[in-house]
């Protein structure tokens, strides 16, 4: 049972200003990528530009309502993943034998359904008419 006080839900006004801003700076992050794709820049300068505007996008987003909560559950999401018993590599190859087995005997099962269907069909019910 989680007992941590229940946060609120809402987005402020500060909050809104801060995901606008982010927004402009990914924009025009964007913006300078492609106009230094246009005077001929180097490509690293490029690059370099793009990751810088998605960084400071995401770093400005990180201290809004939103950002805070994105944090809390990817920080939780991780500690649950410490959590999980991965199977062993023999486990897995044993388990994958089974599987590709049923899907054989069932592909099996279902070819001879559909042949006997297809002649007590076309074979017996089609010829009962002539």
């Amino acid at each position: 049972m989680n007992t941590k006080a229940e946060q609120s839900k809402g987005t402020n006004g500060a909050d809104i200003g801060k995901l606008v801003l982010a927004v402009l700076v990914l924009a025009a992050g964007i913006v300078g990528y492609t106009y230094l794709g246009n005077i001929g820049a180097a490509s690293p300068l490029r690059l370099i530009t793009i990751l810088a505007a998605v960084a400071a996008a995401l770093a400005i987003a990180a201290f809004t309502a939103p950002g805070r909560r994105t944090r809390h559950f990817l920080a939780e999401s991780q500690f649950e993943m410490r959590k999980v018993v991965w199977p062993t590599r023999d486990e897995t190859i044993k388990t994958t034998g089974i599987i590709i087995l049923v899907v054989i005997v069932l592909s099996l099962l279902l070819g001879l359904i559909d042949l006997i269907l297809k002649s007590v069909v076309l074979d017996w019910l089609l010829k009962l008419g002539s």
